[in-house]
C-alpha cells in the first residue's frame, strides 16, 4: 500500500491519516477553491476516499456543502481547513499543507480558465476538469 502520512489541523485537535500515493496532485484555479481558501491558487492531493481516515478530533469537524460536488470540512475550533470530499468520485481532497511528510509534486492545474494568477511551470493547464472528471479535458497555453 505504500507510505502513510499524517496530519493536523491548524491547531492540532484534528487528526487525519492517508494511506498509499495520492492519485493526483496539483493546483487548482476555480473561484469557489480561491474563495473558501482565502488565495488565488489552491493546491490539492487527491486520495481514494478509503485511504483517508480521520484518527482525532472527528466530533470536531465541520462541514460545509455549497455545490453538492464538495464536502468542504474543517475544523471547528480553529477553522483550519482539512479536506474535501467529492463523493461522487469517491475522492478526497486533502489540502497539501496538512501533510507535512508528503513531498508534493503537481503534475496538473485544474479551472485554468477562471486563473488570478498565471503560473508558468511546465504543467498541463486545464480549461476545467478532465473528461472523466466531467469536464472538457481542454487545455490551455501556458
Amino acid at each position: 500500500m505504500g507510505d502513510t502520512h499524517k496530519g493536523t489541523c491548524f491547531c492540532g485537535a484534528v487528526e487525519i491519516e492517508v494511506r498509499g500515493a495520492p492519485l493526483e496532485m496539483g493546483y487548482c484555479h476555480c473561484a469557489s477553491c480561491r474563495s473558501y481558501s482565502g488565495a488565488p491558487v489552491t493546491s490539492f492531493t487527491l486520495w481514494k476516499m478509503e485511504n483517508v481516515t480521520v484518527t482525532k478530533g472527528a466530533d470536531l469537524i465541520g462541514r460545509f456543502n455549497k455545490t453538492g460536488m464538495s464536502d468542504r470540512q474543517f475544523c471547528r475550533r480553529c477553522g483550519g481547513h482539512i479536506m474535501a470530499d467529492h463523493p461522487e468520485f469517491n475522492l478526497t481532497d486533502v489540502h497539501a499543507a496538512v501533510l507535512p511528510t508528503l513531498a508534493f509534486a503537481p503534475t496538473v492545474h485544474l479551472n485554468y480558465a477562471e486563473t488570478v494568477q498565471p503560473m508558468k511551470d511546465g504543467l498541463p493547464k486545464l480549461t476545467d476538469f478532465p473528461t472523466e472528471a466531467g469536464g472538457s479535458g481542454k487545455l490551455m497555453p501556458e
